[in-house]
């Protein structure tokens, strides 16, 4: 299948293009900047320039593609500097994110992906008061009510993700990994509370296996280990070969992971059991959350 992979120069958008290049299908990515980081494979991959916040990806650009996977970013990280928070969501979740779809349709894609966020469907009670998990839903709900029949729409739902691209940089794992060496002058300690981590390659399974098997119309919440932050943390300690540090668990904020990125406050848990029918139709792997943060060390190492 021709498939285009809107936010395949990030992390999980390029991890899934990769794992779809690996299955045979002739894969596009997309991104707001010139091309795909030159270091990694996804250079490799036809690249389609454009930012779906402005309205770039219009019928015309998206003809032609069998396939769609929506991996763009869309939290905290990629506000523009100066633009308000709650409005900018508005304008990319609610409003360019649907937008993206329906033109899909009309351009004759078959079958899409959403990769959305977890907090509305594992704590539902997080919605009223967040602004952000509120836009995450709209996208899930907006994405999915512009399939039609011949336009099959599914979002695949993460939670708390790890792993990483070959060569792609991270702002977040390469901290992680320089701490766990003793290259960060942090204690090792973690903040108290914890929620589900899933790696990136049982992520990307999970895409294609929507993409593949899901059925029209569905949000599929998908994850693998409950972990405490304390035991996540202590993953990257025993990967670089410092298992005889141990994380502490402490009610106090970490930098590398501030109060802001825990939603459901720290100190509070996210856990949930993913579907096992729906993991079995998916198609993904479960259990690889260490794996996952050791091939991280070994890129970051």
């Amino acid at each position: 299948m021709k498939v285009l992979v809107i936010g395949g120069t990030g992390a999980l958008g390029g991890h899934a293009a990769l794992h779809l290049a690996a299955q045979g299908h002739d894969v596009t990515i997309t991104g707001r900047g010139a091309g795909a980081h030159p270091d990694t494979p996804l250079a490799a991959l036809g690249y389609l320039r454009g930012d779906y916040v402005a309205g770039d990806f219009t019928v015309e650009r998206l003809r032609g593609f069998d396939w769609l996977v929506f991996a763009a970013g869309n939290d905290p990280r990629h506000v523009p500097q100066g633009e308000d928070f709650g409005e900018w969501l508005i304008r990319a979740n609610h409003v360019a994110l649907p937008a993206v779809f329906a033109a899909a349709r009309e351009a004759g894609v078959t079958r899409a992906v959403q990769l959305g966020s977890f907090y509305a469907q594992a704590a539902p009670d997080l919605i009223a008061g967040n602004v952000y998990i509120q836009s995450r839903l709209a996208a899930c709900e907006g994405a999915r009510a512009e399939g039609r029949p011949g336009f099959d729409v599914v979002s695949v739902n993460a939670p708390f993700m790890v792993g990483s691209v070959p060569g792609l940089p991270s702002a977040i794992f390469d901290p992680y990994v320089q701490w766990a060496k003793g290259l960060i002058p942090i204690p090792a300690y973690a903040p108290t509370g914890g929620t589900n981590f899933m790696s990136f390659r049982s992520l990307s399974e999970a895409i294609e296996g929507a993409l593949l098997r899901g059925v029209p119309g569905h949000a599929y919440l998908v994850g693998d280990e409950n972990l405490s932050f304390a035991q996540y943390f202590q993953l990257f300690f025993n990967a670089v070969g410092r298992s005889d540090v141990i994380i502490e668990a402490l009610d106090q904020e970490l930098p590398l992971l501030p109060d802001v990125a825990i939603p459901q406050g720290r100190g509070n848990f996210i856990r949930y059991e993913p579907d096992a029918g729906e993991t079995a139709l998916l198609g993904y792997h479960r259990h690889d959350v260490a794996n996952a943060v050791r091939d991280v060390a070994a890129q970051f190492g």
